[in-house]
């Protein structure tokens, strides 16, 4: 744990992150191994954190990859056809698009460690972190999808924007990480993704949001199509 930062704040953050598994196996009940994995891999992640192994930042590879190239593998396969097909065929719409609104308990983490000095400024909605926006519009796009109050198009155009929304933050987060091609923030570096439970935004949340994004857009653009 980051010392300092208040017991609710880390409690906030891990319960978000399992709301987001919750969010989910919701939205995708057939895909019963899929959550599993989330879970053991969340576990896994939190452990190897608590060990301190990624705050060593002068190896290479740097350690943190070993958060970050399971997570893109994780997105990569989900997205093979047989699994992307398991996903999408029986995805609840209403509950996927719901659950955007977890990146809103993320930003006032977020916010919290700025004030503490583990991330930068740019890393909230103060700075260039625009991803409130998605999870503030969620639980909206939600009900008005479920009263057919706008179109498969409209969703899907927001769909888009989200998924601009977390992947600009997710460069930016990376970039004023300490990592040997860090960019930006050298006074204030992007700290707390080394420490428990924050560790889970890059290794659990975060992938879950982008793959969702994905395949709801993918889910949607069939069923203009039809």
């Amino acid at each position: 744990m980051i010392e300092g930062v208040p017991y609710i704040i880390n409690a906030l953050f891990l319960c978000t992150a399992m709301i987001t598994i919750a969010f989910f196996y919701l939205a995708n009940k057939n895909a019963k191994k899929a959550v599993l994995l989330l879970i053991i891999g969340s576990l896994l992640q939190l452990l190897i954190a608590f060990t301190g192994f990624y705050h060593n930042t002068e190896d290479f590879p740097p350690h943190f990859t070993l958060v970050l190239v399971p997570s893109t593998l994780a997105i990569v396969y989900g997205l093979l056809p047989k699994q992307k097909e398991l996903i999408t065929q029986y995805r609840s719409i209403n509950i996927s698009t719901l659950s955007h609104a977890v990146r809103i308990p993320v930003e006032i983490c977020l916010f919290y460690l700025f004030q503490y000095q583990m991330i930068p400024e740019l890393m909230t909605f103060e700075g260039r972190n625009f991803d409130i926006i998605a999870g503030v519009t969620a639980p909206l796009m939600s009900w008005l999808y479920a009263k057919q109050k706008i179109s498969n198009k409209v969703l899907l155009v927001w769909n888009w924007i989200g998924l601009g929304l977390v992947l600009f933050i997710l460069i930016n987060g990376i970039l004023s990480a300490e990592l040997p091609f860090q960019q930006f923030a050298f006074d204030q570096p992007n700290k707390a993704l080394e420490y428990p439970p924050y560790v889970l935004l890059p290794a659990l949340i975060v992938p879950v949001v982008v793959y969702t994004h994905i395949t709801d857009i993918i889910k949607l653009r069939r069923e203009i199509k039809k």
